[in-house]
């Protein structure tokens, strides 16, 4: 047995040499395949593969162009075909000889100047054939008509009479009304982008005619100045012939601004100032568009439950032949002249608040008494003086930073603000800048200016930088108001709905309680 075994290492010692040699063999053969075979094949593939690759790329980028031409060919806006006018011989004919009449009225009194601006009212065709009539304030039917044929139109008649002057100039029934701060806003900015792209005056003024057209009163002002531009007027002059239409503050920002030559960035002051008294009027109508709503929904409970929840009850009670007394026949009468003369409610309600509404704007000392009586309630005496500061501060530093006079300064802003008390401190201001007194006098020790103004504007005239201090006396207003408004909104909510909940509990209690004698009599 142990033979056997001797014997089988020895073998297996002999074959080891040839197991090695036929491994060594084999992965040769595997390498040298790998090699001449293999090794190309997955070249091959390599390089197949990144063909493809491209070639799918390019495929897919030439599909998603060809797709993105389609797309903005069915996208893209289509050229409208413009719309040809024509007229009828008898009315070209008519025409023609309001044209011949013209050409003579302009050789003669046409020609003449006024020395106050009249309403001219023009009959022109346009590019199209379209005969279209508009107004323009001018000095002549001649300056009109050169203004006219600058703009391209073929011009038939040009008119004017006290009557077209009495319905079509600013104090007119068609007069040019206020533009709105929005409008305002976008105009100026746009404005100053023109002029920052080296457009003209005049010509930026005609584009944003056409960018803002829609409102036929504020396109007869834009070419209004047009005209006074092409006439050699100054810009503040232009816009000054315009009534209303522009604020009184801007006019003034830009005849300083053309003096120092910084109109483009006048411009851009005036943008931000209207932002900004813009969004102080939003906080404003934020603060007071709650609580009306809450108090609006609390009467249209109360009255609800006074027409159709009293009445069941009182029925029940007449039924039943229970008396009733206290605040409960208190409530039913009420219900009862609701229910039977709500016209005469309605009539008289609406009497009392269009009166107050007349009288507080046409009767300035009942106007001044409803003014001091709201700035004497505590919270919304905040509010209020809150927002006159912020806005007469930032006003005032706009104005002192483009050297506005110190007295037109404080014209502009009585005509700014519509509260009387502050208007009365502003002309106290000018009287002391006329008595060469100082301009913090007049704020000194009046109840409607706090401390903290009054000693910010005294330090700005110590210093000779009052236009920064007021800047910094707007921002901190304006920030006070903000916060005030913020709190006074969180503040109503919770009174309100305690104030609904006391009122329409009380008359539900009112009622039921002969409820329970009833019960009592019963038991």
């Amino acid at each position: 047995m142990e033979q056997n075994v001797i014997d089988n290492q020895k073998t297996s010692n002999y074959l080891i040499p040839f197991i090695i040699l036929k491994n060594i063999l084999r992965y040769m053969l595997i390498g040298t395949k790998f090699v001449l075979y293999e090794c190309w094949i997955e070249l091959y593939n390599s390089a197949s593969y990144k063909a493809d690759s491209v070639y799918r790329s390019v495929t897919m980028k030439d599909k998603m162009l060809e797709e993105g031409d389609i797309l903005y060919e069915k996208t893209k806006s289509r050229v409208k075909k413009e719309k040809v006018y024509k007229y009828s011989k008898r009315t070209l004919e008519k025409l023609e000889i309001e044209k011949k009449n013209l050409q003579i009225d302009l050789q003669n009194a046409g020609a003449t100047r006024s020395k106050v601006s009249h309403v001219y009212l023009y009959k022109v065709r346009q590019g199209n054939g379209k005969i279209i009539t508009g107004t323009m304030n001018g000095f002549s039917k001649l300056d009109v008509n050169a203004y006219l044929i600058n703009e391209g139109y073929e011009i038939y008649s040009i008119k004017t009479s006290p009557f077209i002057d009495f319905v079509y100039q600013e104090s007119g029934l068609l007069g040019a009304k206020k533009m709105s701060t929005k409008d305002l806003i976008f105009w100026l900015t746009q404005l100053s982008t023109y002029l920052k792209a080296g457009l003209k005056l005049n010509e930026s003024i005609k584009i944003l005619n056409h960018q803002m057209k829609g409102n036929k009163a504020r396109s007869k002002a834009f070419d209004a100045i047009s005209y006074e531009l092409l006439l050699g007027e100054t810009f503040s002059h232009a816009l000054e012939k315009q009534g209303n239409m522009f604020p009184p503050l801007l006019i003034n920002m830009i005849k300083a601004a053309e003096a120092s030559g910084t109109l483009i960035e006048t411009l851009d002051d005036m943008a931000d100032y209207y932002t900004e008294i813009d969004e102080t009027k939003k906080q404003m109508v934020s603060a007071m568009t709650y609580p009306s709503i809450i108090t609006l929904f609390s009467l249209a409970v109360v009255i609800f439950i006074m027409l159709y929840v009293v009445p069941s009850f009182t029925e029940i009670y007449s039924s039943m032949g229970t008396e009733i007394s206290g605040i409960t026949k208190l409530i039913v009468n009420i219900s009862n002249f609701l229910k039977t003369k709500y016209l005469i409610l309605l009539g008289s309600i609406f009497l009392v608040v269009v009166g107050l509404i007349l009288m507080y704007k046409m009767v300035k000392s009942f106007r001044t008494s409803v003014q001091i009586i709201l700035m004497h309630i505590p919270i919304i005496k905040n509010v209020i003086i809150y927002n006159e500061l912020a806005i007469f501060s930032k006003t005032f530093a706009s104005l002192l930073k483009n050297n506005v006079f110190i007295t037109e300064s404080m014209d502009i802003l009585s005509r700014i603000t519509n509260n009387e008390i502050y208007k009365s401190i502003l002309y106290r201001t000018i009287n002391n800048i006329v008595k060469g007194e100082k301009i913090s006098e007049a704020f000194k020790d009046h109840w409607a200016i706090p401390d903290v103004a009054y000693y910010m504007i005294v330090t700005g005239e110590s210093t000779g930088d009052l236009a920064n201090m007021m800047q910094k006396v707007s921002e901190y207003y304006q920030s006070m108001h903000k916060n005030i408004v913020n709190n006074l909104k969180a503040f109503i909510e919770p009174v309100m709905i305690s104030f609904l909940a006391l009122v329409v509990g009380g008359i539900i209690i009112a009622v039921i309680v002969p409820m329970f004698n009833i019960y009592g009599n019963i038991q």
